[in-house]
C-alpha cells in the first residue's frame, strides 16, 4: 500500500488532511476528504500513475468536500458516503459551505456505505466504521492488515470532533 497525506488549505484559512491511497500492483487509488485544490490531488495521482477507483467521504462538511465537483469530473471516479450523509452532501446549511465560503457540492453520492461495509481497492481491504456525533453520517475506514484507521473529524487530535454543527437525520 502507498499513503499520501496531502494538507489542503481550505477556504477559512486552516487545513484538513486528505489522504490518497493507492495498490502497488493493481494500481487502483481512492482518495479520501478532497478538502480543496483538485488539481494538487490530480497531480498526485498523476505522479503515482494509478486510477482513482473512489472518492471516499467521512462526512457531509464543506471543509472536507470542496474539491469533490472537480475531482469526480475529471476522473469519473464513485464517490462513496455514509446513506444518512447523502443529502446532507448538497444541503449547504448541514455541509456548512454556506458558512466557510465554498461553492455547494453539485454532485451526488454514486454509492451510500454503511457500517461494516467492506471496501476493496485493488487487494487493499477497508471496514466502514459508523462513526456518528460529528455529524449524523460520519464514518472511519479501517485497514486491519495495515493497522490503520482514517476518521474524518471524529478524532482530533487529542480530543474528539465537535458534536454541536447542524445535521439533519
Amino acid at each position: 500500500m502507498i499513503l499520501k497525506i496531502l494538507k489542503i488549505e481550505t477556504m477559512i484559512g486552516n487545513y484538513t488532511n486528505c489522504y490518497v491511497i493507492s495498490d502497488e500492483v493493481k494500481k487502483e487509488a481512492m482518495v479520501i476528504d478532497p478538502a480543496g485544490e483538485p488539481e494538487k490531488i490530480l497531480e498526485t495521482l498523476d505522479l503515482m500513475n494509478v486510477d482513482l477507483k473512489y472518492i471516499y467521504l467521512t462526512h457531509c462538511h464543506a471543509d472536507h468536500t470542496a474539491g469533490l465537483d472537480e475531482l469526480k469530473k475529471r476522473t469519473g471516479a464513485k464517490i462513496l458516503i455514509h446513506r444518512f450523509e447523502s443529502e446532507n452532501l448538497q444541503n449547504p446549511e448541514v455541509n456548512l459551505s454556506n458558512l466557510i465560503g465554498t461553492k455547494n457540492v453539485e454532485v451526488s453520492a454514486d454509492s451510500r456505505v454503511d457500517d461494516g461495509d467492506i471496501l476493496h481497492v485493488g487487494d487493499i481491504e477497508f471496514k466502514v466504521i459508523y462513526t456518528p456525533g460529528h455529524t449524523i453520517g460520519g464514518t472511519s475506514l479501517y485497514s486491519e492488515e495495515n493497522k490503520m484507521l482514517f476518521s474524518g473529524d471524529t478524532l482530533f487530535k487529542g480530543t474528539y470532533g465537535r458534536c454541536d454543527l447542524p445535521t439533519r437525520f
